[in-house]
């Protein structure tokens, strides 16, 4: 059975920082991208950061020189790292990965996790 678990978000100071990850199991990553969205309160779902298959992510205007995200595909694992936070990246944050399948991939979501940064 695939499973995609999400770590937990957290509350921090700005400037703090913060490690989000999604693990997968039952299951491997697709060559497609995996990627990182946020949605804060009365605003649209945004992407964060894409990462390729071989590694090269790229990143929203505004995280840009901030957080840095990564994929594992031996241990099926996503990480955003997220420094100098501001309070304008408050929101949930999930992630979106795309599962091999014997026909075509099957994207998964993690459950999301509430990002808090106090001013």
């Amino acid at each position: 059975q695939v499973r995609l678990v999400e770590s937990e978000g957290g509350l921090v100071q700005t400037g703090g920082s913060l490690t989000l990850s999604c693990t997968l199991s039952g299951g491997t990553f697709s060559n497609n991208p995996t990627e990182w969205y946020r949605q804060a309160p009365g605003k649209q779902r945004e992407v964060v950061a894409q990462t390729s298959s071989t590694g090269q992510s790229t990143y929203h205007d505004s995280v840009k020189g901030r957080f840095t995200a990564s994929r594992d595909n031996v241990k099926n694992m996503v990480v955003l790292q997220m420094d100098n936070l501001k309070p304008e990246d408050t929101a949930v944050y999930s992630c979106k990965v795309s599962v091999a399948n014997r026909f075509r991939p099957i994207e998964y979501w993690g459950q999301g996790t509430q990002v808090t940064v106090s001013s």
